[in-house]
């Protein structure tokens, strides 16, 4: 079809059109994908060939003290002159040893059964020394006695501690192994070699962008990698209110969480509560999102349009909505909306005499839900607006007096021309909108807390998306951990597939210059 003739069609046209194309090119899309996985792997595979290969060139045409850099660190550098440099590898290779040693060992040994002695186990006597990670009193005759236990969470936590210092570790090996063959050949080829002032002064000229980005990295691999990478290997695990550390161990459980959550077919009210929850999530999401934009642009179009007075007044009113924290607002509607006491029920019994109260947010399941996006349309469209209206003053206003010369009305205007032109700038932050509301916990959580409550489903309530089933779960009495991982795992899958696919079929990652 021709672009002119596809811009003849109607909305519902187009979206009919767009979702036949969208299922024809749904092969080749994935034939391209493919292909572009298998050519990923392929480089990841040679890149290691290329490096296994490198590492072996450096060894074989070295000299006898690069062979010895492979086993001690610096012993090439310092040999050359790189005196201080040498010296921080091999303290760095002494350090990682005696961490190993005496810390990481007691851990790294346990991974696999995740510990073995608990209080009143078999093996609960055995001394500390041995490295048993956590210390419990307990009562024996009546006294009390100190007994050295394993840690399940503690050995997790610090094996993949170690992993990830390992792989640190590994890459300052190979760090050296480089710089020992470097400096090997500069003496060889009669070139200078540079002394440890030139390579920190290299590190605020050339190399300035590794200075910079040192810590950050450092930072994001403390706080967020290495949490990640933990809360994924627990949804692995057997964690749970049964198996709390020190005095129970938890295991490995290989996929047993995740084949709990899918297991439709098996009626099991895991599954049920993940199966209804995710469809309620993905309702939410959608209703949350398009609610909040397309209102929040018709009231910007409204403030923008010509004729209306004192708009610096109402832009202010509603910038001044967007400063107050948003748990406020919802902590004041759930007040507003309560059953007992609430303003809004108090006001309506005021004007109809009636004594019963209207459950808004613990009546039914349909009524609460309606009731959660009517607030959250309430404290969304302020922000809507305040991007929204940027926009809106840079679309060119010749359009606009084309579009009226030929015709066109307030309503052809704007689905030919505002809305293409929010649609192109604003698809991102739809995109982040949608994705932040599959994990909006505050407007649930604040307002309803997840009820009315289902019997049926496993600890969570109607009005529960996944998130707040997921913090409900390891905040509440059940204390499931390892269900809570397994939700978030699938939760993160989701929400990075539905990101990186729809960005990549918009107009504005393809054509960027389409409005320009």
């Amino acid at each position: 079809m021709r672009y002119i003739d596809y811009m003849q069609l109607n909305p519902f046209q187009k979206f009919g059109y767009n979702f036949t194309q969208f299922f024809k090119k749904l092969p080749g899309n994935l034939a391209r994908f493919f292909k572009f996985l298998g050519r990923a792997i392929v480089h990841f595979f040679v890149a290691i060939g290329k490096g296994i290969a490198g590492y072996g060139k450096r060894f074989v045409k070295g000299d006898i003290f690069v062979k010895i850099s492979y086993l001690f660190f610096g012993v090439s550098n310092m040999v050359r002159g790189q005196i201080i440099k040498g010296l921080i590898f091999l303290l760095t290779e002494a350090a990682y040893i005696c961490f190993m040693i005496f810390f990481a060992w007691n851990y790294i040994s346990k991974i696999n059964v995740l510990g073995t002695a608990v209080v009143g186990g078999v093996e609960k006597k055995i001394p500390h020394s041995l490295g048993y990670v956590a210390k419990v009193e307990v009562f024996e005759d009546g006294f009390p006695v100190t007994k050295f236990v394993d840690d399940s969470m503690l050995i997790l936590l610090y094996s993949v501690l170690t992993i990830v210092v390992s792989i640190i570790f590994f890459a300052i090996y190979i760090a050296n192994t480089k710089s020992a063959y470097k400096v090997c050949e500069a003496k060889k080829n009669g070139e200078a070699i540079p002394g440890f002032k030139a390579e920190i002064k290299s590190f605020f000229d050339e190399k300035f962008h590794i200075t910079l980005m040192s810590l950050p990295c450092l930072l994001i691999g403390c706080f967020t990698v290495l949490p990640l990478i933990f809360m994924i290997l627990i949804a692995f695990t057997t964690y749970d209110k049964s198996h709390l550390p020190p005095g129970n161990l938890f295991q490995w459980a290989g996929l047993n969480n995740f084949g709990e959550l899918v297991n439709f077919a098996g009626g099991d009210a895991k599954a049920r509560t993940f199966l209804d929850l995710a469809g309620w999530t993905i309702i939410w999401a959608i209703f949350a999102t398009f609610s909040n934009y397309i209102l929040g642009m018709i009231v910007a179009l409204m403030i923008n349009k010509k004729g209306i007075k004192l708009k610096a007044l109402w832009r202010t009113l509603f910038v001044v909505v967007v400063a107050v924290p948003q748990f406020v607002s919802l902590l004041l509607m759930a007040q507003i909306l309560a059953e007992n006491g609430g303003a809004l029920n108090q006001l309506i019994e005021m004007i109809t005499g009636s004594h019963t109260p209207i459950k808004f947010l613990n009546g039914t399941a349909l009524s609460a839900r309606i009731t959660v996006i009517i607030v959250n349309i309430w404290v969304g469209i302020p922000y809507t607006i305040l991007i929204t209206s940027g926009i809106l003053m840079n679309i060119p206003a010749d359009l606009y007096e084309s579009a009226t010369i030929d015709g066109a009305g307030p309503v052809k205007s704007f689905t030919k021309i505002t809305l293409p032109y929010m649609l192109f700038v604003t698809t991102p932050y739809l995109i982040t909108s949608f994705i932040g509301n599959i994990n909006n916990f505050n407007v649930i959580y604040l307002l309803t807390g997840g009820g009315p409550s289902n019997p049926d489903y496993y600890n969570a309530g109607y009005t529960d998306i996944l998130v707040t089933w997921l913090f409900n779960l390891t905040m509440g009495e059940k204390q499931d951990y390892k269900l809570a991982a397994a939700i978030g795992i699938l939760v993160f899958i989701v929400c990075a597939t539905l990101s990186l696919i729809t960005f990549n079929l918009t107009k504005s990652a393809k054509d960027e210059e389409a409005f320009s």
